[in-house]
């Protein structure tokens, strides 16, 4: 019995060889064909990345400096480049302002508080990211512009919207509409109203009761939101087009302007004030980098 048992068990450690090996042949098949896999999608990424983002910035910056520094610096101190700028600055600070209010109200109402017509509320909130900015300044020219029925009052009042610097405004506020409440709601559904019940039931009112528990925990999603909805409205074009009747030096935003340049034949002027959006555009990158490092960070602790 003893040499029988032998005779059996000797086949089988050749059998755990042979799997060892074929398991240990299928792993390697599987991480040389991932790092393949690994290696196309990187390379697939870095290509798409370098010419759709690097290549047209490299151009923009090589065509603003084409001809020197002293004819970049002419064509970016230009009269009509700097109404641009402060009118592109204005609107900006202006969409922040308003939107971030607003986004505040109404993230706070739809996360804390049930009420009729709250899913209208959230559709109405994301309206203007399926409109056209294109229709949604035709829309403001119909509701405000000389056909309509509150033009009377607004001359009356000597408070033009259409072409003119609140028609600007209008705009880039619609335009921007959702990007603040839309950070801000998933953080404050997330958080829930634990917190804000047991406040309020030891006495706390309704701005204590935000400022101190409900603020601290969105403060990083707001700056985020605020970030985003800035460079949004820097680059506003379509509905800021419809709007500004390219009046230079009163409606033009940076957008505009280069638009307007193009359209003149000045080719390196256009691509000097569109150097001064690139450059806008990198410090939100910035800020908006150090918003998310230094959120995680406080997200670790």
């Amino acid at each position: 019995m003893a040499a029988v048992n032998t005779a059996e068990a000797k086949p089988v450690k050749p059998a755990r060889q042979v799997v060892s090996r074929e398991g240990s042949t299928e792993i390697h098949a599987l991480t040389a064909g991932s790092k393949a896999v690994k290696i196309i999608l990187i390379t697939i990424s870095v290509l798409f990345l370098f010419v759709m983002l690097v290549m047209p910035l490299i151009t923009v910056i090589y065509e603003a400096f084409r001809k020197g520094l002293i004819p970049y610096l002419e064509a970016i101190s230009d009269p009509d480049t700097i109404s641009a700028l402060l009118l592109t600055l204005e609107a900006t600070v202006f969409a922040v302002v308003i939107n971030t209010v607003f986004g505040l109200f109404a993230a706070w109402a739809i996360s804390k508080f049930r009420f009729h017509g709250k899913k209208l509320l959230v559709t109405l909130i994301d309206l203007p990211v399926t409109v056209s900015p294109i229709i949604a300044g035709l829309i403001f020219v119909l509701t405000f512009g000389r056909q309509s029925a509150l033009y009377p009052f607004l001359e009356s009042i000597d408070f033009m919207v259409v072409y003119a610097v609140p028609g600007i405004i209008l705009a880039t506020v619609f335009v921007t509409f959702p990007f603040i409440s839309r950070e801000i709601l998933p953080v404050l559904e997330a958080q829930g109203t634990d917190e804000e019940e047991a406040a309020a039931l030891m006495g706390a009112k309704g701005f204590t009761i935000f400022r101190r528990v409900t603020l601290p925990h969105i403060k990083w999603a707001l700056m985020y939101g605020i970030v985003l909805c800035a460079a949004r409205a820097m680059g506003e074009f379509g509905a800021v087009s419809v709007l500004s009747g390219h009046l230079r030096g009163k409606t033009v935003t940076l957008p505009l302007q280069v638009e307007i340049l193009f359209g003149d034949n000045k080719f390196m002027p256009a691509f000097a004030v569109s150097s001064i959006l690139v450059v806008l555009a990198v410090i939100i990158l910035i800020i908006r980098s150090i918003v998310e490092y230094v959120g995680k960070r406080k997200g670790e602790k």
